[in-house]
């Protein structure tokens, strides 16, 4: 696929040597599970990066006020949300927010709501903490996803439960919420006095067009029962850099949070960590403009090939992140086994939808943030995969 843009998507990097978890797999695999990007990230960031290496010391390092100006600038300008730059805190990744945040707010034996299905690493950071996975599935009719509000409500009722976990946009779902549901969520939060822990890690990966809502710019009473997680490392391919933050506009859940990341070590930055997010934040709004179009076209590609070769095969459609979630209900079998046989047989490695929920029993998902050329040959795969297993489970 000839690439238009400044930046180079189409370029194949070679991963081995690098001991990218993506990438340990056999020769001839092909990766297409884990939410990693095959894209260098943007040169501005690159360029950022190499200016600290130059300096060539990597001691202890603070997080500065223009740290917290360019995640303010970024959400007022990309999504309409204004964030008091002293609500805003350094923590190193989404998931140790989460964890530790669980772990300061509940008490062993209680009710942590999410909604499956949805990012496995959630019942991790759950169960870790001696609390119970309360989940509200979603409703699927029709190849749509939406929100079951009136069981949301009944579990948000139970006085064991205080704590959700929104995944906002929706991972593997792809769905970006909107904000009446957003809106209800928040109302249902304060009557029950549970607080609401947003996950908005792939907020910036939309559709060329589409926007996503901040839970906390709904209202204010959304804004009050919320801890936001946000980082540029999804978006820019940087999860190695160990960079994100905290938005929490209520003083006294801002200070439980304080605590909670400091107890637990997490609220202190590498020498590269804050120097890449605000590279990403000030500089590489263009880079990101273009991957969102090149890896839509994938998106869009991919779905195409699918249902002109496999009809049965059903790819929900998708509003954001670079994850494609794949309907093989028309198979016998669960997702695991189907997984289990593609990469098998055909060497592609997806994601079995059993691991985000009961809910994703008949489900694949499909990573496809990665050059055309390699997406093609996943494609390959796939539907090769697919229809060997079809036509032997005939």
């Amino acid at each position: 696929m000839a690439n238009s843009s400044v930046y180079d998507f189409d370029k194949v990097i070679d991963r081995s040597g690098t001991d990218a978890a993506k990438w340990d797999v056999a020769p001839g695999e092909l990766p297409m599970w884990v939410a990693d990007m095959d894209f260098a990230t943007a040169p501005e960031i690159l360029e950022a990066l190499s200016e600290r290496l130059d300096n060539g010391i990597f001691g202890y390092t603070d997080v500065s006020d223009r740290w917290k100006s360019a995640y303010a600038d970024w959400w007022s300008n990309r999504h309409g949300l204004s964030m008091e730059k002293d609500a805003l805190l350094f923590v190193t990744g989404v998931i140790p927010a989460i964890s530790s945040i669980v772990r300061k707010l509940t008490t062993p034996n209680e009710n942590v709501i999410i909604q499956t299905p949805v990012y496995n690493i959630f019942f991790n950071s759950i169960k870790n903490n001696g609390c119970r996975v309360l989940e509200s599935p979603l409703v699927y009719e029709n190849g749509v996803y939406s929100m079951d509000l009136a069981d949301l409500e009944a579990k948000m009722a139970d006085p064991q439960t205080n704590l959700m976990i929104l995944c906002n946009p929706h991972n593997p779902v792809g769905k970006i919420w909107d904000r009446t549901t957003l809106a209800k969520i928040g109302d249902l939060a304060k009557e029950n006095h549970v607080t609401v822990i947003s996950d908005e890690i792939h907020c910036d990966i939309t559709a060329p067009g589409r926007e996503y809502v901040p839970f906390a710019s709904v209202s204010e009473t959304c804004k009050a029962v919320s801890i936001t997680c946000i980082a540029p490392t999804k978006a820019f391919n940087i999860a190695g850099l160990q960079t994100a933050a905290i938005y929490v506009p209520d003083p006294v859940l801002r200070h439980k949070v304080w605590r909670a990341i400091n107890t637990d070590e997490v609220a202190e930055p590498n020498a590269f960590a804050t120097v890449a997010a605000i590279a990403a934040f000030e500089k590489g709004g263009a880079w990101l403009d273009a991957m969102r179009k090149y890896v839509f076209d994938n998106r869009a590609y991919v779905t195409e090939a699918l249902a002109k070769a496999l009809p049965e095969v059903y790819v929900v459609p998708g509003e954001a992140t670079y994850l494609l979630w794949i309907d093989v209900s028309a198979y016998p079998g669960d997702s695991r086994e189907i997984a289990s046989y593609l990469r098998k047989t055909t060497g592609l490695f997806v994601s079995n939808g059993v691991q985000y929920g009961a809910a994703g029993a008949h489900h694949l998902r499909l990573n496809v943030a990665c050059p055309r050329v390699l997406c093609e040959d996943g494609v390959k795969r796939l539907i090769a995969g697919l229809t060997a297993y079809r036509n032997e489970k005939a």
